[in-house]
This record gives structure tokens, C-alpha cells and sequence, in this order.
């Protein structure tokens, strides 16, 4: 009978190293989110906008991987806290468009710190967070295309 090979520990699992610091990089935003009156997910909803304003919400949430059932709460708290602004779309009305008021365009500049944090608080250089981020998301895209494929 072959010899099972046993589970490997914890750290030796790149889920849990990935969920890890997933998890510290939260804790090391949260109070700068905290001062700017957001959070994580509303931070990303914003950051979808600065790359390309006027989105549909459905639009933010592709950008995201996440449903527009999660993404239509965000964009309502960010709405009433003066960040973005909501319409129908005139052509269908079952699209709910977003954009930007100037406060939301004025916070792209004001969460600037957010990266800067993350450099400094990780001791790596620019240059090596940039890799590591490139070869997640390789591998982020890699699952993401097999799990597709699976459908």
C-alpha cells in the first residue's frame, strides 16, 4: 500500500498565506479608512470610479468579482454620504448608473496614504510589492480562467 503523503501545515498553505494578508493589510488600512469615513469595500467601489467615473453598477461589480446585490449597498452608503451619485439610465431603466460627485473625486487624493502605508508598514521596496502584486494577480486570473472553464 503507498505511503500517504501528510497535509501540509498551515503556512505551507498559499490560501491561508494569501488570507492572512489579506487580513493584516485590512488591519493596517482600517484606521485611515476610518479617518476618511469608509470602508474597504466602499474604498473599492471608489477606486472602480477613478479608473473610469459614470459606471453601471453592474459594471463595478464585474470590476470587483463580486455580485451587484453586494455593490448596490455600498453605492447607496457612499450616496448618502456624499460621494457618489445615483441615476437611472435613461435608455433602461433597469440600470442604475454612478459617478463621482466632487467629493468622491476629491477622496482619490485624500486615500493616496493608503499605499504609502502599506509600502512602509511591509518593508519591501516599490519595486518588490509591484512583482508580488503582478504575480497574484497572474495567479488570481489563472484560477479565476480554470474555474471558468470548469462551468
Amino acid at each position: 500500500m503507498p505511503r500517504s503523503k501528510p497535509p501540509p501545515l498551515l503556512d505551507e498553505h498559499l490560501c491561508f498565506s494569501l488570507y492572512g494578508a489579506s487580513l493584516a493589510i485590512n488591519r493596517a488600512y482600517k484606521p485611515l479608512l476610518d479617518e476618511l469615513g469608509i470602508t474597504y469595500p466602499q474604498y473599492l467601489v471608489l477606486a472602480t470610479l477613478w479608473e473610469q467615473d459614470d459606471r453601471a453598477v453592474g459594471e463595478i461589480a464585474d470590476r470587483l468579482s463580486l455580485e451587484s446585490s453586494t455593490v448596490t449597498p455600498l453605492v447607496k452608503r457612499l450616496e448618502a454620504a456624499g460621494f457618489v451619485e445615483r441615476r437611472r439610465n435613461p435608455d433602461n431603466e433597469r440600470q442604475v448608473r454612478v459617478t463621482l460627485s466632487a467629493d468622491g473625486r476629491t477622496m482619490k487624493d485624500r486615500s493616496a496614504c493608503l499605499g504609502d502605508t502599506l509600502f512602509e508598514s511591509s518593508g519591501l521596496s516599490g519595486e518588490d510589492v509591484r512583482r508580488l502584486n503582478r504575480d497574484v494577480r497572474l495567479f488570481r486570473d489563472a484560477v479565476a480562467r480554470s474555474l471558468s472553464t470548469a462551468d
